[in-house]
């Protein structure tokens, strides 16, 4: 199986198109110049030896040392063998509260993207672990299942707004059941649930997921999000531009503040941990820290090709046509000369 290393470098090789029109309009100005310089047979009288053939040899040689040179940059790999690797690691599943609470900018710019960037760190640190995006408002849905994949991983999370669930609400009890249904119940492997909420306005049976957690052995750790005295929540435009703020009934601005007990309660009936989101700080590496201490069990094994670069292979012969044009001189070839000649007539 043959791959490139550095795929990107392969589009040099469309200088060549430029490099090979240049060298014909070289050539055909070189001639017209000649021809209004002096006669063809005096030309032929002051450089008789001088080969027409031996300008495009020159031209070729230089053409393909440059398209050995480009492809060895590119580093060509060969795939030697097949391997089977074990994974192992532990399963997590993140709730990412999306409800309109989370545009509040007590934490700039405000909850909800602190939260994402935060999850983009930790996902660029994992090596392994499988992990898996519930979001969830009024209602949860799985923004993506357990996954090694961490690119796709990236990819759904970027997607994530506002909008990304249509009814409003902060449901925790469902958002806990999806996940504790959503792992793999087959598996191995240890599993945990970090939920990342400002916690207020909480709908659903919590207790009764706390208790079906607890059966199942996984910890919850939640990250608080939001001021203990309260802000407003801004309304956005399609653009997130902020056009006001939301007002109840009355008219009166709502104002959205953390529920930390409520959070504290979780984590503590289901021996995870609390962490409040005002630190400054990556609450989630502390908890991802945390979790390294949590036996990794194998969940599955994966094949992998195992590649050996061969750049050399394209480096040698690129140096070599290369030495060969420099000491190529421009003399005719004895053997070619007739051919040379005739070249020259036409």
């Amino acid at each position: 199986m043959l791959r490139f290393a550095n795929p990107e470098y392969l589009y040099l090789l469309l200088l060549l198109i430029p490099f090979v029109i240049a060298i014909y309009y070289d050539f055909i100005i070189r001639k017209k110049l000649m021809k209004n310089f002096a006669d063809e047979k005096i030309l032929k009288s002051l450089s008789p030896a001088k080969s027409r053939l031996k300008y495009f040899l020159k031209s070729g040689l230089m053409f393909f040392s440059f398209l050995f040179l480009i492809l060895a940059i590119a580093n060509p790999q060969i795939g030697t063998k097949i391997e089977e690797v074990k994974q192992v690691g532990i399963d997590v599943y993140i709730l990412l509260d999306v409800s309109n609470s989370m545009a509040a900018e007590d934490i700039r710019p405000n909850r909800l993207e602190k939260a994402k960037f935060d999850i983009q760190n930790l996902i660029s640190k994992l090596q392994g672990d499988r992990i898996g995006l519930i979001i969830f408002a009024g209602r949860a849905y799985v923004q993506f299942p357990l996954t090694t994949d961490y690119s796709a991983a990236n990819l759904f999370l970027s997607a994530v707004d506002f909008n990304s669930v249509p009814q409003q609400g902060t449901n925790i009890g469902e958002a806990i059941n999806l996940a504790l249904n959503s792992f793999k119940k087959e598996s191995p492997t240890k599993k945990a649930i970090i939920m990342i909420t400002d916690g207020e306005d909480h709908e659903g049976d919590i207790e009764s997921a706390i208790s079906i957690a607890n059966d199942k052995n996984v910890p919850i750790y939640s990250i608080g999000l939001g001021s203990k005295d309260g802000v407003p929540i801004p309304i956005l435009d399609n653009s997130g531009n902020n056009v006001g703020f939301k007002e109840d009934n009355n008219g009166e601005i709502v104002m959205t503040k953390l529920d930390e007990s409520t959070l504290v309660d979780i984590s503590t009936k289901t021996d995870g941990k609390f962490y409040s989101g005002q630190t400054g700080e990556n609450e989630l590496e502390e908890i991802y820290a945390d979790l390294m201490g949590i036996e990794r069990k194998e969940f599955g094994t994966k094949q992998i090709t195992d590649y050996e670069d061969r750049f050399y292979l394209m480096l040698f012969p690129a140096l070599l046509l290369l030495i060969a044009e420099l000491v190529l001189t421009s003399k005719k070839f004895k053997f070619l000369q007739k051919i040379d000649d005739e070249n020259e007539k036409n």
